[in-house]
């Protein structure tokens, strides 16, 4: 998976300690959908250029 980024930390942060409408469960599987998916979409970028990871 890709690393937290800055702007995702700051969300992580806001949603935890405001303590909003959603749970915390909702946020932590929020932030590893984004990462998982954001770590598909850099290999499938890379592999229609022909790229090997």
């Amino acid at each position: 998976m890709i690393g937290y980024t800055v702007p995702e930390i700051r969300r992580l942060l806001v949603y935890l300690i405001l303590r909003h409408a959603r749970p915390d469960e909702h946020v932590w599987s929020w932030s590893h959908w984004r990462r998982r998916r954001q770590h598909q979409a850099r290999t499938c970028h890379y592999r229609t250029r022909g790229h090997v990871p």
